[in-house]
């Protein structure tokens, strides 16, 4: 792939985060990170895109998504940058980790296909431990990245099954969304 990046899509972002963080029982942000992983790898297989569009950083308790990570630094107050975009009008952050949303996410930015494979990640990971949810996303593409090093989109999408020709299909789509966004 010529570019690791399809644009991101902060509003999908933040639905999303508000859609899990109201349907775990523990929405702290290691389990919001994972399952926002999953639903982006799983995404990417299915339908050549990943939901968010945000970069994974390889942290050590596995792939982080780099935008929403800072938002939620924002939020929280530790971040260098203000909260001028009104974010923690959206959800608070409690006990320096976990997140509670203020308010129910806007199906609307999510396509049905979106919300149902966040529902399936929700199901198959949301009542995993914090170390079972971690060793399931230390996976190749994660053990391939240096510690604090952007996970290779291809290596995300590898490691969803994809061969090469449906990386030169993703390839494409993600051409077109840099020039039409």
């Amino acid at each position: 792939m010529t570019s690791n990046k399809f644009p991101f899509n902060k509003e999908k972002a933040l639905n999303a985060v508000l859609y899990i963080a109201k349907k775990l029982k523990r929405s702290d942000f290691h389990k919001i990170f994972k399952i926002l992983y999953f639903s982006d790898r799983q995404h990417l297989a299915e339908y050549g895109s990943p939901i968010t569009g945000d970069s994974y950083i390889a942290m050590d308790a596995g792939p982080v998504p780099s935008k929403v990570y800072d938002i939620f630094k924002i939020v929280r107050g530790d971040s260098y940058m203000a909260d001028t975009e009104k974010f923690g009008e959206l959800f608070a952050i409690e006990d320096w980790m976990y997140i509670k949303a203020k308010q129910d996410a806007n199906l609307r930015k999510l396509s049905p296909n979106e919300k149902d494979i966040i529902d399936n990640c929700i199901r198959e990971y949301g009542n995993m431990t914090y170390d079972e949810i971690k060793e399931k996303s230390h996976d190749i593409a994660w053990r391939s990245t240096a510690k604090d090093y952007e996970i290779k989109l291809d290596d995300i999408a590898r490691e969803a099954g994809l061969d090469n020709d449906d990386l030169e299909y993703v390839n494409e789509l993600k051409n077109l969304e840099n020039v039409f966004c």
